[in-house]
């Protein structure tokens, strides 16, 4: 079936008898500014509707010299983590009218910089990075504010960039202090990738609690090398080989728990009853797991919306100052996965 053409607000203009300029005024809200009359801006807005017009982005992002989308990149998106964050950004710059390019740097710091020069490449207006976090070299040229940056998850102290991460130390001590109230004192950290800030905090957190409680910090109980499932598996499985008597388990991430699971599992383990686990990332899966899983939620859906409303802050406000680091709250989400031990 054929189509006739496309609606424009030139078209609006003609049916109604007035300029181009009234229409698009009216359309974007800007009537009382101009001294539109309310009878005019009604019309307007009704015969867009019956026309079924809808804004050209091209041809806006041309006159405002944008290009009106966002490029979004993450470390993971396998990592159900990161998919919920990506579509919060989604959502929060469609509603904006923003269009959102998504890379994902695979924890690959390499990637993550061909990821920037193709994202810049496309020029878009700004940038949400989840950055790999074990180097801040490739974006310290980005600290000098000619294009929008907010970063989320992992960021880097001396980085001056605005930043919406999670209180990943608290968070760790939360977990920690649940395990040791419950009577577990030789608890293992299964933790993630080594010098991310979450990694770094959530650790910090995890020795905060076992000095505050007077238990010796053993390093040999804190291992790991990725955020990923297999890195889960494999040091479950030499840590029960080595066999230390451990009670608990902190898995730094919702991943990194799944390969742990397993490696219980074939060893004929059971949770609580042989081992307790506690993990980041609370998961929609988390509370249907045969033992519903303990777990530290992080609110992906508040560090989403807020890092696209800082982003288009300094979109809207060439110049402005980005603002300060936010840090969101993380809750602990209680289920049956920690087994309390009699002394």
């Amino acid at each position: 079936m054929r189509r006739g053409p496309r609606p424009t607000l030139k078209a609006i203009a003609k049916q109604l008898g007035v300029s181009v300029t009234t229409v698009s005024r009216a359309l974007n809200g800007k009537a009382e500014i101009y001294g539109i009359s309310k009878k005019t801006e009604e019309a307007v807005l009704r015969a867009a509707k019956k026309l079924r017009f809808s804004p050209d982005p091209v041809a806006r992002g041309l006159r405002l010299n944008q290009t009106l989308s966002i490029g979004l990149l993450i470390p993971d998106i396998a990592n159900p983590y990161f998919a919920e964050i990506a579509k919060n950004v989604e959502m929060a710059a469609r509603r904006a009218a923003y269009s959102v390019i998504l890379c994902d740097s695979q924890e690959s710091t390499d990637l993550e910089v061909e990821s920037l020069a193709l994202l810049r490449g496309r020029k878009v207006d700004g940038l949400v990075i989840a950055p790999v976090g074990q180097s801040a070299r490739h974006l310290e040229e980005l600290q000098d504010g000619g294009l929008p940056v907010v970063v989320i998850d992992r960021h880097f102290p001396r980085l001056k960039l605005p930043y919406v991460v999670s209180d990943n130390y608290k968070g760790a001590l939360d977990a920690t202090n649940h395990l040791i109230e419950r009577g577990h004192r030789t608890i293992a950290c299964v933790q993630g990738l080594a010098r991310t800030s979450p990694n770094r905090d959530r650790v910090r957190g995890y020795q905060a609690s076992l000095k505050k409680h007077g238990i010796a910090a053993d390093a040999s109980l804190v291992v790991g090398s990725g955020f990923g499932e297999e890195n889960g598996y494999v040091h479950a499985k030499l840590l029960l080989t080595k066999k230390r008597g451990i009670t608990a388990i902190l898995a730094l991430s919702n991943l990194i728990a799944l390969g742990i699971l397993r490696a219980l599992s074939e060893d004929g383990l059971k949770v609580p009853g042989d081992i307790s686990i506690i993990c980041f990332d609370d998961q929609p899966y988390c509370a249907y797991l045969n033992t519903p899983m303990t777990t530290v939620d992080q609110d992906n859906e508040q560090m989403g919306q807020i890092a696209v409303r800082l982003l288009l802050e300094q979109i809207q406000s060439p110049g402005k100052p980005g603002g300060e680091g936010i840090m969101l709250p993380t809750r602990l989400i209680e289920r049956a996965s920690v087994k309390r031990l009699t002394r």
